[in-house]
């Protein structure tokens, strides 16, 4: 049989190849094995039943997702619009507006979508919150899962972060938001509420055998290889 040349370097680069198909294989797995866990945590706290604001606050991200209630009232001065978000292939904003609980909690409260104007130019018409005290029910949120986009204040033509916002406010707001689901007030009831992620697992699992077979392709091929010589 005549000897294969390089045959020592190809078997290592066959190696290398192998060992990233399975690093990639364990890293697609545990993607999926959090992902599975996260829509998992979604579903059971969405169907639990709404509990007090004030009893959830020291530890919210244990409680993320789940509906709360508070008392409070809205603070119109201090709203932005988040760019960027559609419902039903319709472009629009998410209106977000300062809340101040009964406890003096400050945080951001999602009042839903709204479709943007006809032009760049025209404002879109957002309903103006109740003044005086309301209670209201919504998703508690991480400020940490405020959703991918680009923000810009009102009535400042400025473009601004979140925390960008606070700052030039000189506003100091809890780590959470509310995704704002109805009110004391009818008129608190978003048409359009903030929706819920896509709760798919994902091709993780697949894409996780699919790197398996490549690395069982790169065994055969070089058995082959070795072979043919």
């Amino acid at each position: 049989m005549q000897r294969e040349p390089w045959a020592i370097r190809k078997s290592l680069i066959a190696v290398l190849l192998i060992v990233g198909c399975l690093w990639a294989a364990q890293w697609q797995y545990h993607r999926g094995v959090d992902r599975h866990a996260r829509n998992s945590m979604i579903q059971t706290h969405i169907s639990l039943p709404p509990k007090p604001l004030e009893s959830v606050r020291q530890t919210p991200e244990k409680f993320e997702w789940q509906s709360v209630t508070t008392n409070g009232v809205f603070d119109s001065s201090h709203q932005i619009l988040l760019r960027n978000r559609y419902s039903e292939g319709t472009y629009g904003f998410e209106v977000l507006t300062l809340f101040t609980s009964s406890h003096n909690q400050k945080f951001w409260v999602d009042r839903g979508w709204v479709q943007a104007g006809k032009t760049a130019s025209t404002p879109p018409v957002v309903s103006d919150v109740p003044t005086g005290n309301v209670e209201i029910r919504g998703r508690l949120r991480l400020d940490t899962s405020l959703p991918k986009g680009s923000f810009f204040a009102l009535p400042s033509s400025g473009t601004a972060l979140v925390r960008e916002l606070n700052a030039q406010s000189r506003l100091s707001t809890e780590k959470f938001y509310l995704d704002l689901l109805s009110g004391s007030d009818t008129s608190l009831t978003p048409a359009v509420p903030a929706q819920l992620p896509e709760l798919s697992d994902g091709p993780h699992m697949a894409y996780a055998l699919q790197w398996l077979f490549f690395a069982a392709l790169i065994i055969y091929g070089r058995i082959l290889i070795r072979r043919s010589r």
